[in-house]
């Protein structure tokens, strides 16, 4: 074997090794990107059929601007990360080209001493010449020598010429992988151009809307006035409920606990509940599960996150959001998020009704039902159906909002609702 080839063989081997590994990450990468572009891909669809109902423009100009705001932020998303995934097979493809050059500059320089150690050995083919190799040995161990030596040039020639078929096959494979490669990238490339096409509808869409909201300035400001005067009423009755919960649940421990066993001075307390043994297992429990609680509703997409936003209409007006409000199909069920009892049950004048539910020292708000299938006091189970949402007929919309607590203390339901 001569020095040149064994360089070859070692030098295409840490080239397949090297290639390997980088294939291995941009095909994680590649699959990650995908599995996000679906995501957002399905979002789309969701907010079309939840909150678009029959594309019938039902509704009031907020309602639709809002929900156009969503979706713009959606599609940006989703041309961001097709991007991404063009960028990174671009990335494949020029890597591919270059190691199916390399392959083919070395898979020559293996044919060439390939044929050049076939020639030699038809040159030395005859049995007389083999035969007069191993009697002019000087002893029996250098013709024993030279025997091994004639099996081992053998097995050589025969794992050059399979080595040469494995590379070939490798060679054709890339080439394969290239072709593909490219299909998709020209998917992807079709695709972002369909997004952006219906990118630049939707905000001629938002400015059409826009410029009717500013015709009618003072009109839709009032309406702002009375959102925002709305979703403070429901938090404040939320809170309130919660007080209350937290002081008779206190008061009924304070009652049942022996004059030695009430000197922590948690019983007069309002912000925090007095747990129970059998309420502290609940709350560790539901504490373990941050970020695995099941969703408040079979499915459904976050039309409203939780925190200060900024209006669709007028920037400079901020909102707070104190749950998150989800958007789901006519007659959907709202759900516990994990087991507890109902402690609570609302009814908002004007408004809809609610359900609270405590888990431990942990409360879930379920607000906006038509029909309630629990009364206080019940004990219910995860995922157990709590009433029915309430669909608004104006608009189409059946959405349900969220609320969750520690104590008297609100939390973010995404921080511990599974992917919410």
């Amino acid at each position: 074997m001569s020095l040149k080839t064994l360089i070859s063989k070692s030098h295409i081997l840490l080239v397949f090794l090297f290639v390997g590994t980088i294939a291995l990450a941009q095909t994680n990468e590649q699959k990650a990107l995908e599995a996000k572009r679906e995501q957002l891909q399905n979002e789309i669809k969701n907010i079309n059929r939840l909150l678009f109902a029959e594309k019938k423009e039902r509704g009031n100009v907020m309602e639709q601007m809002e929900a156009l705001e969503q979706k713009i932020n959606v599609r940006e998303q989703l041309i961001n990360v097709t991007n991404q995934q063009s960028n990174l097979l671009n990335r494949q493809i020029n890597t591919n080209i270059r190691n199916i050059s390399k392959l083919r500059d070395d898979l020559e320089v293996l044919k060439e001493d390939y044929a050049t150690m076939i020639q030699k050995s038809y040159q030395n083919k005859s049995q007389q010449s083999r035969l007069m190799f191993l009697l002019s040995s000087e002893n029996f161990f250098q013709a024993f020598k030279r025997l091994q030596y004639l099996k081992q040039y053998t097995q050589y020639r025969k794992e050059q010429g399979e080595q040469i078929v494995v590379k070939t096959e490798e060679l054709t494979q890339l080439n394969r992988d290239l072709t593909e490669q490219r299909k998709v990238k020209e998917q992807l490339v079709a695709e972002n151009l369909v997004a952006k096409n219906e990118l630049q509808k939707e905000r001629a869409d938002q400015q059409d809307l826009l410029a009717t909201i500013r015709k009618n300035e003072t009109k839709y400001t009032a309406a702002i006035e009375k959102k925002r005067q709305e979703a403070r009423r429901i938090d404040q009755q939320i809170d309130e409920l919660i007080r209350l919960a937290i002081a008779a649940s206190n008061k009924k421990a304070a009652g049942n606990a022996t004059a030695s066993s009430t000197g922590s001075g948690g019983s007069s307390s309002s912000s925090k509940f007095v747990l129970t043994p059998e309420a502290t297992i609940v709350a560790k429990n539901f504490s373990a599960n941050k970020g695995k609680l099941d969703w408040p509703v079979e499915r459904g997409i976050v039309s409203r996150g939780f925190g200060v936003y900024s209006d669709a209409v007028y920037p400079g007006i901020k909102h707070q959001n104190n749950g998150v409000i989800i958007a789901t199909d006519e007659g959907s069920k709202a759900r516990s998020i994990f087991e507890g009892e109902v402690i609570g049950i609302m009814a908002v004048p004007g408004g809809n009704m609610g359900v609270q539910v405590k888990h431990g020292n942990y409360i879930s708000t379920y607000y906006n039902l038509s029909k309630l299938y629990v009364k206080k006091g019940d004990r219910v189970t995860r995922k157990e159906e709590l009433g029915e949402i309430y669909t608004n007929r104006l608009n189409g919309q059946t959405q349900l909002k969220f609320y969750l607590y520690q104590d008297a203390n609100r939390l973010n339901p995404q921080e511990w609702i599974y992917r919410l």
